[in-house]
């Protein structure tokens, strides 16, 4: 089992406490959208977690959800998946064993890989969400650094073909924070561009604007696969379910890191 690493430091390292916090992020009584795909963030709790809250509370459990994060280690493949169950304060969270096996066998991109999920919080941070919404969910992590556009199409198009394939009811789950660490009037301005390119479901377009606009969000191309697969299952429209950035928190409007949350349906 994969031992959770960030617990005490992005959010609550006991189970109690870690509840608790999830009681208050999470909005009682929502409006539950049955959802293809989600944006959320991974930063600390007390920046990003009410973002992903807002996410999460909104939308129709499901069994299993993908789970898409960028790999900020550097550690291990490039496109990495993980067979491992993983664990938090609340709980295991076990692996789809079918839904991964189905995956794999529809493309040579993604590489068995525990090392590039070791250290990396991108993924973890989510699952505390999933388990409160979904108690008895199952996971698919990929963890994904770099690679070639027609990668991203042929991984995107692999997991869209074996959830028809299997008949599993899924979310896609894009882990990814929006711009670092520059002022709030840049940060916004730039994070709405992105923002536009995933409410038009466009994973293209999204790739290109982060790339020649200098955009710093950190999982852009889990997103842009996410809406590719997402596409291809049917998904028609996208919705922002809110928008912040860490001066919220901490009074300084110079440096932010933005932080995005939208369904996907």
């Amino acid at each position: 089992m994969r031992s959770s690493v960030v617990a005490g430091k992005f959010y609550p390292g006991t189970k109690d406490t870690l509840l608790n916090d999830l009681e208050t992020l999470m909005p009682f009584g929502k409006h539950k959208k049955d959802v293809i795909g989600v944006m959320s963030p991974h930063a600390g709790y007390m920046f990003s977690g009410a973002v992903a809250g807002e996410v999460f509370s909104g939308i129709v459990p499901k069994n299993t959800y993908i789970i898409l994060g960028p790999n900020h280690t550097g550690n291990g493949a490039r496109i990495a998946s993980c067979n491992e169950s993983w664990s938090t304060p609340i709980g295991g969270i076990g692996i789809d064993v079918e839904l991964l096996d189905s995956i794999m066998s529809k493309t040579m991109v993604l590489t068995e890989d525990k090392l590039a999920h070791t250290f990396e919080h991108s993924i973890e941070v989510q699952l505390p969400f999933i388990q409160k919404i979904s108690p008895k969910a199952r996971i698919v992590p990929i963890s994904i650094n770099n690679g070639s556009f027609q990668e991203y199409v042929e991984l995107a198009g692999a997991i869209a073909g074996a959830v028809k394939q299997t008949g599993t009811e899924v979310t896609i789950v894009a882990s990814t924070d929006m711009t670092h660490y520059e002022s709030r009037k840049i940060a916004k301005y730039k994070d709405q561009i992105a923002i536009d390119e995933v409410l038009k479901l466009d994973g293209k377009g999204l790739i290109s604007v982060v790339e020649h606009q200098n955009i710093s969000m950190c999982g852009y191309i889990p997103t842009a696969i996410m809406l590719m697969a997402a596409r291809e299952l049917g998904a028609k429209k996208a919705e922002l379910v809110k928008y912040t950035d860490s001066g919220e928190v901490t009074g300084d409007t110079n440096e932010v890191v933005g932080y995005a949350g939208v369904v996907i349906y």
